[in-house]
C-alpha cells in the first residue's frame, strides 16, 4: 500500500492526550497511518506501508519498549525497511522516526520531545521543518496544533501529487482511559479540498462533545451550565438540527418559551421528523416528567 505521505505525532503533556495527523494523495489514509493507544503511545506508519509497525508497535510500547526499541525491532525483522517511514511517540514523551533510503524524495523527518513529524514524496525539503515549527509555534489544545502542522505542509507544497483524504485521531490522557477511548477520529477519505473538511468536522466534533456536556450537567440539575454548553455546541455546529432540537427543549424548559420555540422550528425546517425524535425519547423513559414539556413545544398549532 503505497500511501506516501506526511504526519505528524505528538504527545500533549499538559493533559497526556496523543494524536496523530495525517495528508495525501491516496483513497483512506486514516484507516492505514495512525495507531494510538491512550497512555501508551502514538504511532504513524507511511511511505510503503507495513501496518505490522502500528499494530505490533502499540502492542511492543505497552509492554515498556521505548520508542527506538520497539522502531529497532521492527525494522529489523522487516526485510524491506528501506520503503518505510515511520514516526513513534510514547506516553512519557520519547520519540524515534525512520525514513528508508528508498522512500521517494523528498523525503525526511525530525523527532523532538513528544513530537516527531515525516513526510515523502514532497514537493521541497522544507515541508516537514515547517511542520515541527507549526506545531512548536502554535497555541491551542493538541487537535488545533496537529492540524496547524498539516496546514504548513500544504503551504510548503505538501504531497507533489496533489491531496485527496486526510485523518486526525486523538486519544485522552486520562488515568482512568481505557485502551479503546478515542477523543476524535476523524477520517476524510476522498476530497478535494481534505483539510477544509477535516476544519469542519473538527468543529463539528467539538460542537458534540460541548453536547454531552450539556447533558451532564441536565443529569445534575445545572441548568445554567448546561445552558451554555448548548450556546458552544451550536455557535460550533450552527447548521446542526440536533443539537437545535435538544436546545430547544433546555431553552424552553428554562423559561424563554419564545425563543425555544424558535430553535425548535429551526431543527424542524432542515429535519421534519425533530418532533417525532423528542416523542420517541419520550416513549423510551428517556425524558421521565417531560410530556407536558414536550407536548407543548412541538404543538405545531
Amino acid at each position: 500500500m503505497a500511501t506516501v505521505t506526511y504526519s505528524i505525532v505528538a504527545l500533549d503533556p499538559a493533559t497526556g492526550e496523543l494524536g496523530v495527523a495525517v495528508q495525501t494523495r491516496w483513497l483512506g489514509v486514516g484507516a492505514l497511518v495512525p495507531w494510538l493507544r491512550p497512555g501508551v503511545g502514538a504511532i504513524a506508519t507511511q511511505s510503503f506501508v507495513d501496518t505490522r509497525y502500528g499494530f505490533s508497535g502499540i502492542e511492543l510500547l505497552a509492554a515498556g519498549r521505548t520508542p527506538q526499541d520497539a522502531l529497532a525491532e521492527l525494522l529489523a525483522a522487516d526485510s524491506d525497511p528501506g520503503v518505510r517511514q515511520v514516526g513513534m511517540v510514547d506516553a512519557a514523551g520519547r520519540s524515534a522516526a525512520h525514513t528508508g533510503a528508498d522512500c521517494v524524495v523528498a523525503a525526511g523527518h525530525l523527532t523532538g520531545h513528544g513530537v516527531t513529524v515525516q513526510a515523502n514524496m514532497m514537493e521541497r525539503p522544507t515541508v516537514w521543518p515547517a511542520m515541527l515549527a507549526a506545531f512548536e509555534g502554535t497555541s491551542g489544545d493538541l487537535a488545533d496544533r496537529l492540524v496547524a502542522a498539516l496546514r504548513a505542509a500544504e503551504a510548503e507544497g505538501g504531497d507533489v501529487r496533489g491531496r485527496q483524504s486526510a485523518a486526525l485521531v486523538v486519544v485522552p490522557g486520562r488515568a482512568d482511559a481505557h485502551p479503546w477511548d478515542i477523543r476524535y477520529d476523524i477520517r476524510i477519505d476522498d476530497a478535494r479540498a481534505p483539510l477544509d473538511e477535516l476544519d469542519r468536522l473538527l468543529a463539528l466534533n467539538r460542537g458534540y462533545e460541548a453536547l454531552d456536556g450539556a447533558f451532564e450537567a441536565l443529569a445534575v440539575g445545572e441548568t445554567a451550565a448546561a445552558l451554555a454548553f448548548f450556546e458552544r455546541a451550536a455557535a460550533l455546529a450552527p447548521d446542526d438540527d440536533q443539537i437545535r432540537l435538544w436546545q430547544s427543549l433546555a431553552v424552553f424548559d428554562s423559561g424563554d418559551e419564545e425563543r425555544g420555540r424558535r430553535l425548535y422550528r429551526s431543527a424542524l425546517a432542515i429535519e421534519p421528523r425533530s418532533g417525532e425524535h423528542l416523542r420517541r425519547f419520550l416513549a423510551a423513559g428517556q425524558l421521565p416528567g417531560r410530556e407536558k414539556l414536550v407536548a407543548r413545544l412541538t404543538d405545531e398549532g
